[in-house]
């Protein structure tokens, strides 16, 4: 039941997103005039209860556009999972991400009928990496960092290509602080971190802090806790797995 709510909610908010980037060019390729037959599709398919819950989730995305209207509801409960999309689908046009949002529709309800283009791998990946919540987690924590004081006028930096158990360095008064985020989609839930992680924060102690942004689904809330091996009591789980690699004959390249 909480994968099927987290699904509409996704993509409720790519359409939302589409509506307030594109206007009706984005409900064109779905083959409606207006946003209110659009509106009343998205309703039809069991995405939402009703034409003003779509228009609602339009308003929430409005601000961030020109687009002459201001919109207004969870106005600043948005800006992370805007600029989340911007990074995965920002440069598509109206027909592209169109396409995008059909095949999340798609995943949602196999029996919906639309005409879709071919999906390349790439966006495939990013269509898993719209699912995971600690990438919506960490833009958030983006979007939001100063408003920790231990944080406030520092410069960020992301460190999450480099493995090295933290996902960012807050630069505060020659300062470097470490910051790992870990996301929950309820209010209510346990945090894990990788053994990586818990080396880094064994090494830095209080400069080393988790934030936990929780509730992403409705209104996301940060909790920080510095020195987390400190603050937090942990269990350790051992797992064992088989990797397997492939290897060819040597040759002359």
């Amino acid at each position: 039941m909480v994968e099927k709510v987290d699904k509409i909610s996704e993509t409720l908010n790519l359409i939302g997103y589409g509506l307030a980037k594109f206007d009706l060019d984005f409900t064109k390729e779905f083959g409606f005039k207006t946003k209110t037959s659009f509106s009343q599709f998205v309703v039809d398919i069991g995405l939402a209860n009703s034409i003003k819950a779509v228009s609602n989730r339009q308003d929430t995305f409005d601000p961030y556009f020109d687009n002459g209207r201001k919109g207004w509801w969870q106005r600043n409960q948005r800006k992370h999972i805007k600029l989340f999309i911007d990074n995965l689908f920002g440069n598509e046009n109206a027909k592209g991400f169109a396409n995008i949002v059909k095949f999340y529709i798609k995943d949602f309800n196999s029996n919906v009928i639309l005409d879709i283009e071919t999906i390349s791998p790439v966006t495939k990946s990013k269509f898993k990496q719209m699912q995971e919540t600690g990438s919506e987690a960490e833009y958030y924590f983006m979007s939001n960092y100063n408003e920790f004081d231990i944080f406030n006028g520092g410069i960020i930096e992301d460190a999450r290509l480099w493995g090295d158990g933290y996902d960012f360095q807050i630069n505060v008064n020659s300062t470097f602080l470490l910051a790992e985020v870990k996301g929950l989609k309820e209010a209510k839930g346990s945090i894990r971190i990788t053994e990586n992680e818990f080396k880094k924060a064994n090494e830095i102690k209080s400069d080393y802090h988790i934030i936990v942004i929780s509730n992403l689904i409705k209104s996301p809330k940060m909790t920080l806790i510095s020195n987390p091996l400190q603050e937090l009591s942990f269990e350790v789980t051992e797992r064992s797995s088989i990797q397997k690699t492939y290897s060819t004959k040597s040759f002359k390249w």
